[in-house]
């Protein structure tokens, strides 16, 4: 055996080594309980994983066809892969984002869809940066007065943290996983929280958890 074959065999044999992605498929079945015709959603995966030194902290994110939305989920915040050393019976952060972005006449919506991937890696960088853990009734106000949306045209600029209502906590091998869904927000409501009770009531107030670029403010 030359030193060419004793390469491509050891090649083949890495090849064979399989990667239990144990927190990933547990993410992905809750999804598909509540989507259960959508196997092959649109997912947009990061080219250089964080631990390699890529800039992007979420190994991927699916879009989820809701009929009059679009449902978000990121990959990455919990443990995808085997058990590391994180909290016992927690998963990594201890959750992933969820977002519902209210269908609309978009100019662009596969640009408005990456824009929203792009702000969700924005957040999970917090997170993986600054060590920031996000609870519900929450709020992340940016202070910025451009709309989130990619044309910065929409009121929205920042959000509420609240419970997917959708999807449920999961127990995975690698410890539990809650979903956090983050609600587009505008400045003038944000300005007027300070508590996760006032949270609780403009969500209330709002009666919707999908981020509709096209509303007006409450406040």
């Amino acid at each position: 055996m030359g030193l060419f074959d004793k390469f491509k065999k050891n090649k083949n044999e890495e090849e064979t080594e399989e990667i239990k992605a144990y927190g990933w498929d547990a993410i992905t079945a809750e999804f598909e309980r509540v989507y259960p015709n959508q196997t092959n959603p649109k997912h947009y995966g990061t080219l250089i994983k964080w631990a390699l030194g890529g800039k992007d902290p979420l190994d991927g994110i699916s879009i989820y066809d809701g009929g009059d939305f679009w449902h978000f989920v990121t990959y990455g915040l919990t443990e995808l892969y085997e058990k590391e050393d994180g909290e016992e019976g927690v998963s990594g952060f201890g959750y992933e984002m969820t977002f519902k972005l209210k269908k609309s006449n978009f100019q662009d919506e596969e640009g408005e869809l990456k824009c929203i991937c792009g702000i969700l890696q924005t957040i999970a960088r917090i997170t993986f940066q600054n060590g920031e853990i996000f609870r519900p009734f929450e709020y992340l106000y940016t202070g910025q007065e451009k709309g989130i949306d990619a044309y910065q045209k929409s009121n929205i600029t920042g959000f509420i943290c609240v419970p997917d209502p959708l999807v449920n906590t999961i127990d995975t091998p690698n410890g539990k996983v809650e979903f956090l869904e983050f609600i587009g927000m505008t400045d003038a409501e944000l300005k007027t929280l300070n508590t996760s009770q006032s949270v609780k009531d403009i969500y209330e107030k709002l009666g919707s958890d999908l981020t509709d670029y096209n509303r007006k403010s409450l406040i």
